[in-house]
């Protein structure tokens, strides 16, 4: 797993301006959900790979590349993801949009917690502890607010959004 090194701090208490919260209540949308899926989801991995963690298609929203091991196959697999960090932590939420199912790489974690996340080495620990994940998710919503519908639509059908922190190794 190659990495490069880049990752900016995202302070969760800090404001954010109209275009940033336009971004996030756009992807939140019909033809945010197509773009997500259809061209962001495998776009993204690539171009913050190419360009090092600078550019990805979520334009002022915090993303990085998730690089993992497969659950089952152990190949490298990349996935961009949102974050935002928690002192020394870092912090990735599973949401996939709310849908029925985790991510392929919440079961890659699960495996293989040792991971790159914007180049640098992490441990994936799961937040299990409830009023931690109360914690967090607060913090969550105020980076990306479209995560208290995720967590609406998961509920619906059975679902508890995985948070994970990532750990300096």
């Amino acid at each position: 797993m190659a990495g490069h090194r880049t990752l900016t701090y995202v302070d969760p208490h800090r404001p954010r301006g109209r275009l940033y919260y336009a971004v996030a209540r756009l992807s939140a949308t019909k033809a945010g959900e197509w773009f997500s899926v259809n061209v962001a989801w495998k776009l993204d991995p690539h171009l913050l790979r190419l360009t090092r963690g600078r550019f990805s298609s979520a334009g002022p929203l915090a993303v990085a590349l998730l690089e993992s091991r497969g659950a089952r196959t152990g190949q490298p697999r990349r996935n961009a993801t949102l974050y935002f960090h928690d002192g020394e932590w870092v912090t990735i939420v599973a949401s996939k949009r709310g849908w029925p199912q985790h991510p392929a790489w919440y079961y890659n974690l699960r495996a293989h917690p040792d991971v790159l996340y914007g180049g640098l080495p992490f441990r994936a620990e799961l937040v299990e502890d409830e009023s931690e994940r109360k914690r967090l998710w607060e913090l969550a919503d105020r980076v990306f607010p479209e995560y208290a519908g995720y967590r609406d639509q998961a509920g619906r059908a059975g679902r508890v959004i995985p948070i994970f922190q990532l750990v300096p190794r």
